[in-house]
Parts: structure tokens; C-alpha cells; sequence
């Protein structure tokens, strides 16, 4: 994946762990080549399975044997909810957690690694905003004349993460084991500036609710891959279908996000007119605000 870029110079962007690809499709031994805030970098898994990550060596070139060369400049690097994460910095010692990830009856899988020409920011503020489901994702996740997004509330925990709660939308088809429409509870929760999570009723289990989250692989200021996850409570759907469900919800965000100007988020809190329904939105920009991030981002000053 080549695009010329300037290498980023954010230090609070160097220092975050960055997901690079889905675990189950790296192939040991064999290099693996992405990039990654405009540099190439390079991974794979080691003889044990363990993640190993470095900036690219051109001279290594895409699915060739590791031992053709030797790996410098190694990075930080962690397998962690299925996918592979590395940093130029110095990262925390842990990832944000997924508590449900642990639990044994879960359906957990990688559902999908897609590039998008806009910005990490851009990526995670949409996938808060329930008042677009009627509209993009007519049928499913929303319909007509079901549009207003009630009363919820958001905050920043004790964490330091964006947590909004009571939120509800009618849904059609609220994921691919529901059987009919229903009122939807949800969650979304950013626990990593380019990392978003909604958590939802799960039709078979009303009384718990499936995670879902995409991981968002900065290519450029204004390129990212959405890596999307699953820890669903479905014991009844094929991996491959759980799989094109999730990607043809974002599949219908794809072009919406693609023609949203500036592709940078613009933090200032004048610069786009929010509404009730922006809560998070506007909540989310305050926090990337307060964290210094400059990556992906307008400035306030500007």
C-alpha cells in the first residue's frame, strides 16, 4: 500500500499502539508490509507465534521469507483482539480492555479490513451517530419515519475513555440473527482516539449485549484502513455471514464518509454546527481536544 505521505510528527499519535492487520491473516515468517502514519512497516509472526513488527526495509519485499535479511529497527508490537498492533513510540504497557472478549460463548472474529480515503477522527465520529442510520442504512439499522435520536447521555470516565449510555434507535434488522424489528439499546465507548465500540442488544439474548468495534490503521492523515470486530452472542450464524453483514453496513458508510470536506476532523467546537444527536460527536472532539492530538485532526487554532 503505497502513499506518499510525510512521516507524522504528533508525538501523542507516535506513542499509541496502531493496529496493522488482522492475526489470522499473517502468515509466519513470511513479511507483511502496510503503512502506517506515512511510513512503511513491516510484520509478521515469529517460529511461536508472536507478533514481530519493524520499519520497512525496501529491500524486503511483500510475502518474502523473514530470514532473506535481517530485521532492524524493530517497533513494539502486540497480538490483541485478533489483530496485530504496533507503535513508533512508546505505547502503554496494555491496550485498552474488551471484558467480553473473555467470554467463552462469544463469536469472536476480524470481519474485515477496509480502506477509506478520510481521517482516523472522521471514521470514529461517524460510527457515534445514530442519526444517519435511517437514512444510509435503510431497512437495517434503520427506517423511515423512525428518525429521532432520544436523549442519551455522555461523559468522560474515570478511564479517560467516551462513554455514552441510554441510547436507543428502532432498528429493522439490528444484526443478522434479529428476526424483527426492535428497539435498540446501545452503547459506544472510544477507549483510543482511532478506536471506536458500540455495544448493542443481541436478538438471541435480550439481555445482553453483542460488542462491535472498528480499529483504525491511520494510513495517512487522510487515508485509514477500518479494521472491523466482532464479539457477538450468535451461536447460530456462519463466520462468513457475520462477516458480510458487518461489511455491508460499512460498506454503506464507505462513500458517505469518503465525501465528508474537510477529510480532517476539525476539533473547534464552531467549526461545524452540531445538533442534539452530536453529543458524542462533539464530546469526542473536546477529549482529542484534551489528549493533544494533531494527527488526523484541524487544530482549534486553525
Amino acid at each position: 500500500m503505497a502513499h506518499a505521505a510525510s512521516p507524522c510528527t504528533d508525538p501523542v499519535a507516535l506513542n499509541l499502539w496502531h493496529p496493522i492487520g488482522a492475526t489470522a491473516e499473517v502468515e509466519a515468517g513470511r513479511v507483511h508490509t502496510t503503512q502506517l502514519l506515512g511510513e512503511a512497516v513491516s510484520y509478521t509472526l515469529d517460529d511461536d507465534g508472536q507478533p514481530v513488527a519493524w520499519r520497512a526495509d525496501p529491500a524486503l519485499r511483500h510475502g518474502m521469507p523473514v530470514e532473506a535479511a535481517q530485521i532492524s529497527d524493530r517497533l513494539p508490537a502486540i497480538d490483541r483482539f485478533c489483530h496485530l498492533w504496533t507503535s513508533y513510540g512508546e505505547p502503554p504497557d496494555r491496550l485498552f480492555s474488551i471484558p467480553e472478549f473473555d467470554e467463552p460463548d462469544r463469536r469472536i472474529l476480524a470481519a474485515g479490513s477496509i480502506g477509506v480515503h478520510t481521517s482516523a477522527p472522521r471514521a470514529v465520529e461517524n460510527f457515534l451517530d445514530m442519526g444517519h442510520f435511517p437514512y444510509v442504512h435503510t431497512g437495517i439499522l434503520g427506517i423511515e419515519p423512525h428518525t429521532e435520536v432520544v436523549e442519551y447521555d455522555v461523559e468522560i470516565t474515570d478511564d479517560n475513555e467516551v462513554l455514552a449510555t441510554r441510547c436507543q434507535f428502532f432498528q429493522p434488522m439490528a444484526a443478522l440473527a434479529a428476526t424483527t424489528g426492535q428497539m435498540t439499546d446501545y452503547i459506544y465507548r472510544v477507549p483510543h482516539p482511532y478506536v471506536a465500540m458500540l455495544y448493542k442488544t443481541a436478538p438471541p439474548d435480550p439481555s445482553r449485549l453483542d460488542a462491535i468495534a472498528i480499529f483504525v490503521q491511520s494510513v495517512t492523515e487522510e487515508q485509514i484502513v477500518a479494521h472491523n470486530f466482532l464479539c457477538m452472542v450468535d451461536q447460530t450464524s456462519t463466520d462468513s455471514d457475520l462477516k458480510t453483514f458487518q461489511q455491508k453496513i460499512f460498506g454503506q458508510d464507505k462513500p458517505i464518509l469518503e465525501n465528508q470536506v474537510p477529510r480532517r476532523l476539525p476539533i473547534a467546537p464552531w467549526a461545524e454546527t452540531p445538533i442534539r444527536a452530536d453529543k458524542s460527536s462533539i464530546m469526542y472532539r473536546r477529549w482529542l481536544a484534551d489528549l493533544g492530538i494533531a494527527y488526523g485532526v484541524i487544530p482549534e487554532a486553525a
